[in-house]
């Protein structure tokens, strides 16, 4: 075998490895640090942190409309809101933010965004809201537990 016969798959493994390296970085995210009080600190620049407080404003505010709606009965509103806060919602997310975050609040996020398309689907389908109730208590209790996690902090201003 001649060197550059060698070569050229040699190359290609390196460049292959270093790939997967990338890839394996981008899902697993950093490793966040610890908080004065004790969660895991993501921190982000004030911009990204914006980002993911106003999804998790609009969580809230989507979860405020499907409790009226519950009280109310009113299935189609329930469906239409639950949708809005589904896996659609997830692709406002930038990569680069997304390559910030560490895999297990990726892995929450998503599971939450699927709980919402879920919660669509059954809400047409069953038009029970008492299903909907308990399954908006289980959304509900991942959010306490990512917020019992979790500390979203402002990287310092570059000088």
């Amino acid at each position: 075998m001649t060197k550059k016969s060698w070569l050229c798959p040699a190359a290609v493994i390196v460049l292959a490895a270093a790939l997967l390296a990338l890839a394996l970085k981008f899902v697993a995210g950093p490793t966040p640090v610890t908080a004065k009080d004790g969660r895991k600190a993501i921190v982000l620049a004030p911009e990204e942190r914006g980002l993911i407080l106003t999804e998790m404003r609009g969580f809230l505010s989507g979860i405020q409309t499907l409790t009226t709606a519950l009280t109310q009965e009113d299935m189609k509103t329930v469906a239409a809101t639950a949708r809005s806060l589904g896996r659609a919602a997830t692709h406002e997310v930038p990569p680069a933010l997304m390559a910030k975050l560490p895999l297990e609040f990726k892995q929450l996020g998503f599971s939450v965004h699927g709980d919402f398309d879920q919660i669509a689907l059954d809400a047409e389908s069953l038009a029970d809201p008492k299903h909907t109730l308990a399954q908006l208590g289980a959304v509900m209790q991942k959010c306490v537990g990512c917020h019992a996690t979790y500390q979203l902090q402002s990287a310092p201003a570059a000088k």
